[in-house]
């Protein structure tokens, strides 16, 4: 369906015109009329199916009716998603008034944040840790927020923000329109729609809309993970690929032996300064690195349209995660690749992966790296049967033991 199908204003459109962008995803068709009518809305579409714009394109229609006044606060989980929805805010108002966009994260001064709030804003983009800094600091009009927006709600909630959300939800006005957008419907997430949202208008965009990823799983040996990893990054046409790992040394450590391999990489992590981590985006976008190695967190921001290519290095801790991870390539209709390396102590892990998605996925062997490594044993039971239920002494039974023995040994 074309734009000028959806009611949105001309300035709007010529916009997305020059954006290069002609036709609405699903969730966009869905999404946008509910939300011009001023409806509550749950909404969940795959990572990449244009959520973002679903939003933004109504928001900044209410934006030009005159008279609008009230603040738009729109909650994500990491800084990079900020920037990215405040970068697209202010792409999409390009032929508008201008409003004012406020975006704030930690890591950096809060200082000029404080400052750019003077005065109101049109829109706030935050994380929501330092979005209650700055309440704390009373720099935000919460008397004037109309709507409230939750977008990766499933990423909120699963990286520690539920009692966050909970001291900001209590602060704001009652009276208001509430969106919710996730990629994944896990039941933490019904639980806060429940209590969010009024009669909300509910869409969900169905798996047929997924993009074109193949997905791959290779069984290896641990010992093998870096030759593997090495021999699949030159076998390919890719020229750039994004690597999870699961903890920040891990990135470090892995992105530091790439370089030394020759291959352009760069870690992504939590603690890398803000400079730096816009640095590394950059060169990643403008193709001077070609492998990204990321964690969860940090690869939250990243929306590389025509990366080709995810591998992941090490397996995420959950379906969820997977699910997020892979939805980094197949973006803007263009087909992508999803590899996972799995040794032997991570299978179990993998077919769980498989059976709560629905899938079932050809195990490979990469050539000259058979796969022979068996999973470590589970620690057998002390000799005491110390972790047995049932088997174990008692505190009662130790201090009559100990009495007993006591007597024993009196003369």
């Amino acid at each position: 369906m074309s734009f000028t199908h959806l009611a949105l204003d001309p300035a709007l459109q010529r916009a997305l015109a020059d954006a290069g962008f002609d036709t609405a995803t699903p969730i966009q068709q869905a999404a946008i009329p509910p939300l011009l009518a001023g409806h509550d809305v749950l909404a969940t579409a795959r990572t990449g199916a244009g959520k973002t714009a679903a939003y933004c394109l109504p928001l900044l229609q209410r934006h030009l009716q005159p008279g609008a006044r009230r603040c738009t606060l729109i909650l994500l989980p990491t800084r990079e998603l900020a920037q990215q929805v405040g970068d697209t805010i202010w792409q999409l108002s390009a032929h508008l008034k201008r409003p004012k966009i406020v975006v704030a994260y930690g890591g950096v001064s809060i200082n000029p944040q404080l400052l750019a709030l003077r005065g109101g804003a049109d829109f706030i983009v935050a994380t929501p840790g330092r979005l209650l800094d700055l309440i704390t600091n009373n720099a935000v009009p919460l008397g004037d927020i109309g709507t409230l927006v939750l977008d990766e709600a499933d990423r909120l909630l699963a990286l520690g923000f539920a009692d966050e959300l909970g001291r900001i939800l209590t602060l704001l006005p009652a009276q208001r329109q509430t969106l919710l957008f996730s990629a994944t419907f896990a039941a933490n997430v019904q639980k806060l729609a429940a209590s969010l949202l009024r009669n909300p208008q509910r869409i969900a965009i169905a798996d047929e809309a997924a993009p074109a990823i193949t997905q791959r799983a290779i069984d290896i040996n641990a010992a093998d993970r870096r030759a593997v990893l090495l021999t699949l990054l030159h076998s390919g046409d890719w020229p750039q690929a994004l690597v999870f790992v699961n903890s920040k040394h891990d990135a470090a450590e892995l992105a530091q032996w790439l370089q030394r391999e020759g291959v352009r990489a760069a870690a992504l992590h939590g603690e890398l300064a803000q400079g730096r981590r816009e640095r590394v985006l950059a060169n990643l976008k403008d193709g001077t690195l070609q492998v990204l190695v990321a964690t969860d967190l940090a690869a939250r921001g990243i929306d590389i349209t025509a990366l080709p290519l995810v591998i992941n290095a090490e397996l995420p801790r959950s379906p969820q995660d997977y699910t997020h991870r892979i939805g980094r390539t197949g973006r803007a209709g263009l087909a992508g690749t999803a590899i996972s390396l799995i040794d032997a102590d991570s299978r179990a892990h993998f077919r769980l992966i498989e059976k709560r998605l629905g899938l079932k996925l050809a195990r490979e062997q990469l050539a000259g790296y058979p796969a022979t490594d068996t999973p470590a044993p589970r620690l057998a039971a002390a000799d005491d049967n110390g972790g047995i239920k049932g088997k174990r002494m008692s505190k009662k039974d130790k201090l009559r033991a100990a009495a007993a023995a006591a007597n024993s040994s009196k003369p």
